[in-house]
Parts: structure tokens; sequence; C-alpha cells
């Protein structure tokens, strides 16, 4: 059963299409801006397993999101602490691949294409002009 607080996350998950992506190089956070996919609560992001970023999660699984700027503050803002994870499923692969990452891979079945599924464990979710709600994986 889906909260009201999921479904306000899931739509401001629907409304972006692009989301600062944070993992920890050493001890300092390293961020990017990064294509966002999800199902549900799930956040999905494509990239070559020849990055920083995988070696990155590889080391520390620890991730952090940040999406809702729209230009304005008068956007849904969401803060997200995940744990992350590298992927080949080919489903997914499928699922998420876009024709504009033709630039970067050969097709879905590129061997370095891979995709990180991310599995939040907090959300911070901020409406326009409320007051911040958090939610918690269980």
């Amino acid at each position: 059963m889906t909260t009201q607080l999921e479904e306000k996350i899931i739509e401001a998950l629907d409304s972006n299409q692009v989301c600062s992506f944070a993992t920890i190089e050493g001890n300092k956070p390293h961020v990017r801006y990064m294509a966002l996919f999800h199902e549900g609560m799930t956040i999905y992001l494509a990239t070559n397993k020849q990055t920083h970023k995988v070696e990155e999660l590889e080391r520390n699984p620890n991730v952090h999101i940040v999406l809702g700027y729209e230009g304005s503050w008068s956007a849904n803002f969401l803060q997200i602490e995940g744990i992350g994870r590298v992927t080949k499923d080919e489903g997914l692969r499928e699922k998420v691949w876009r024709d504009d990452f033709k630039m970067w891979f050969d097709g879905p079945d590129d061997p370095n294409y891979v995709i990180l599924e991310i599995t939040p464990q907090w959300i911070e979710y901020t409406g326009k002009g409320a007051k911040p709600e958090v939610w918690k994986k269980n």
C-alpha cells in the first residue's frame, strides 16, 4: 500500500529527468548530474561500467541524490539517501535505454552499459511552500 507521502515522492520523481548524484570518493562526496529513471521508489541511473562512480559504489554503496530545482523555489524537492549497486540486468538495461545514449554506447547490449540501482533508505520531501516530510525505509 502506497502512503500519501510516497505518492508525493513518486510524483516528484516523475517530474524530474535529471538529478544530482553523489557517491563517496575516499572520504569526500563526488557529485555529478545524471539522467533519472525509476519504478516506484527504486531509482535507476545509466552509466558506463568503466567510470569512477562504479568504482566508488563498489567501495562504498552509500549514495545521495538531490532533485527538484526547476529554476525557481516553487518546486517539489527531494533529498534521497540510499544504497547503490551496479547491475547488468538485461530487462532493466532495455527498459532504461534511450536513443540519446547512442553517443556513449552501441546499444542496450553494449558490455559497458550498466544500470545503477538505488534503493532509498531515507527521503526528505519538501513540497511547494510546505515544511519537509521524511520517509524512512522500514
